[in-house]
Order: structure tokens, then C-alpha cells, then sequence
């Protein structure tokens, strides 16, 4: 089982969702950077259960403990293991999934693949291990904070048929948090909220995407040719719990243009640095920041789990009707947010790291 990430910024997650605890083992972290509990602290509580009405109301504090790693309020350069207890899992109700394979979920693959499942919650497969991608991903954020100024938004942008047309250059992004669903524009925010409520109504889940913005990215980083900038933001969200696709900058609708129109051209700005027209790259050429703006979307598939009867199969291969009980999202975006934001931060973390190798002076 893969679960680890990264290179130099290199990360180690483990824990079930009703196992004693979740955590993460960050390697490579540099020495004598500031340590911010409470910028990580709120990170997970943007991600945590529990926190509006349209997420599952599972109750977790997710108060993290910090084991090793920090000393005097500034990294030391070794191993660091951040720790958050599980507090609030009913395992009862998954009793009726023990050999049961529920529509859509890891149950059938874990168990073809391993010939033995934790089925309270998914075990692994849960969510519930993107807490430990949050509390390191927002110790990458102090990290490109501090040494680069980098600063990585993301929120909801399409809740099912109901989109944001707004370019992300025109959204008050102060807004993002002013709602349940993470969405900066008020109006449309209402009726994502809205929408989601009346499907959670019916025992039902509904999928969306989110978008991001990464700012003040140097010029340089990227690893061609198979470790490209775009590459592994791709790998990295993919990796997230029902995520289905990603696009970066034109995405799909840069097929509909020609390379005249598509093509960003170059200029210099008025400080003497080399800027483009346009940012159809979405702020990477050749798998290498260019400086500008970073965006990407990442869209995520309805929640699997169903508050209404489904068939399936048993380990027997037996149909049955299966109905989902317990605590569930029926829409993950609002809780993704910050997950998205945590490994956007793990990707340039690393570069950040293995551009310091790129170049070196022989004079």
C-alpha cells in the first residue's frame, strides 16, 4: 500500500476512520521554520465533521497533537508526527456491511485486492485519513508562506447543474468562508446550499468542483520530464477521496480556440519582469512555473453512500438490497476545500525544495 508522498517534503499518513487515531510523519520539513498551531489548527477545523448542516454530523474536535519535530516554537529539522484522536466513530453502523460490497465504494476492490477489509466507516479508504493530509499540508503552507509569500485559495465553484461563471480574477475571495459551502459569491452560494439540503432530503448525494488559485509561485519550479509542476498537482488531487478529474489552466475549453488565440504571449512589466498578455498555461509551460497565476479544477463525484435502498452483492455473491445508515456528506465540496489546499501546498512544498538543487554556481 502507497502511503506516502513527496520527495524531499516527503509525507506518511496511517489510520483508519474507526481506528484510535489519525496521523501523518512529515520528513524533510527544514529546520527553524516559525511554528503556528493555530494556522494549522484551523485548517482542520475548516475540514473537520460536523461544522454545518449540509456535511455528515459526525463530531470530531480533531485537536492536534504535536509529537516530535518541534522545539521552542520552531521546527528542528527531524521527523514530525502530528496526531488526532478519533473521538466520535459508532462503528454499529456498518455491522450491516461486514461481507456486504456497497455500490460505488472500496469495499469489493480492498477486498479482492487484500482478502481482508476494515468495513467500520471504509477503514483506510475513508476520508477520514485526509485529516492527516491537512495538518501537513498546512505545515507546506507555512513553509511556502514564509520563504516565498505563496498563497493557495481554494472554494466551491459548481454544486451539480449550478455553476459560478465568474472568472476567478473578479471573486472577493474574503467571501469563501462567509458560507457553509465555500462558495465567494453570496448569491450562488445560497443556492448551492439550498440544492444540497433538498437532495440530503432525499437520501440523496450530489457531486461539483472546486477551483484554485495559487499565487506567487517563483519561476523555475517543475521536474520534466515525468515529475511536470502539472503532473503532480494531477496526481495529488486525483489521490483525494472522490475526485474524478482535474484541469489547469484553458483545460478542455482550450480545444475550442485556435494557437493564435490560445498562445500567451510575453512582455516585459514595468519592474522589469517577464510577464504574459494572457494565462491560458494557467501559470505553467513545458511542466515549469512561469510566475503567473496558477488554476486548476478539480471535480469530485457524488457521495457513494445513499440514505436509500440500493442492490448489490455479498463476499457470497449473493444479490441483496443494501441501504447506507449513520452519519454521511451528501456533498463533499465544502469539506474538500481545504484537503485541495493541503496537497496543492504538498506539491510546491517539495518543488520548492528541489529547485534549491537546480542550478549551482562554479564560479
Amino acid at each position: 500500500m502507497s502511503n506516502s508522498y513527496g520527495y524531499l517534503f516527503k509525507i506518511t499518513t496511517f489510520g483508519e476512520s474507526h481506528g484510535v487515531a489519525v496521523g501523518v510523519i512529515i520528513d524533510g520539513c527544514p529546520a527553524g521554520l516559525e511554528w503556528d498551531l493555530a494556522f494549522i489548527q484551523n485548517a482542520l477545523d475548516r475540514r473537520k465533521p460536523g461544522q454545518s448542516a449540509i456535511v455528515t454530523q459526525r463530531k470530531e474536535s480533531d485537536i492536534v497533537q504535536v509529537l516530535s519535530g518541534v522545539f521552542e516554537n520552531k521546527t528542528t529539522g527531524t521527523p514530525i508526527a502530528l496526531l488526532i484522536s478519533n473521538e466520535d466513530a459508532k462503528s454499529k453502523d456498518y455491522a450491516h456491511i461486514a461481507t456486504q460490497f456497497r455500490p460505488s465504494h472500496a469495499d469489493y476492490t480492498y477486498f479482492a485486492k487484500y482478502g481482508h477489509r476494515d468495513y467500520r466507516g471504509g477503514g483506510r479508504s475513508s476520508a477520514r485519513e485526509t485529516a492527516a493530509r491537512v495538518a501537513a499540508g498546512a505545515v507546506a503552507q507555512l513553509l511556502l508562506k514564509k520563504k516565498y509569500n505563496i498563497e493557495i485559495i481554494a472554494y466551491t465553484s459548481q454544486v451539480g447543474h449550478l455553476k459560478l461563471e465568474k472568472n476567478y480574477t473578479t471573486l472577493d475571495f474574503s467571501l469563501i468562508e462567509s458560507s457553509a459551502i465555500r462558495c465567494p459569491d453570496i448569491s450562488m452560494a445560497n443556492q448551492m446550499e439550498q440544492f444540497v439540503k433538498e437532495i440530503k432530503k432525499q437520501g440523496d448525494t450530489i457531486g461539483g468542483v472546486i477551483s484554485a488559485v495559487i499565487k506567487n509561485t517563483p519561476v523555475g519550479w517543475g521536474e520534466p520530464v515525468f515529475d511536470k509542476l502539472h503532473a503532480e498537482l494531477g496526481k495529488a488531487m486525483l489521490s483525494i477521496n472522490a475526485a474524478k478529474g482535474f484541469e489547469y489552466g484553458s483545460g478542455f475549453e482550450g480545444v475550442n480556440m485556435k494557437g493564435s488565440e490560445h498562445n500567451d504571449v510575453f512582455y516585459v512589466d514595468e519592474n522589469d519582469v517577464i510577464k504574459t498578455k494572457t494565462n491560458f498555461s494557467g501559470g505553467i509551460q513545458g511542466g515549469i512555473s512561469n510566475g503567473e497565476d496558477i488554476y486548476f479544477r478539480v471535480a469530485f463525484k457524488p457521495v457513494a453512500t445513499l440514505i436509500q435502498p440500493q442492490e448489490s452483492i455479498n463476499e457470497s455473491k449473493e444479490k441483496i438490497t443494501i441501504e447506507g445508515k449513520g452519519r454521511h456528506d451528501p456533498c463533499v465540496l465544502p469539506r474538500a476545500v481545504p484537503i485541495v489546499e493541503a496537497m496543492a501546498a504538498l506539491v510546491l512544498a517539495d518543488f520548492a525544495l528541489r529547485a534549491e538543487t537546480n542550478q549551482m554556481s562554479f564560479d
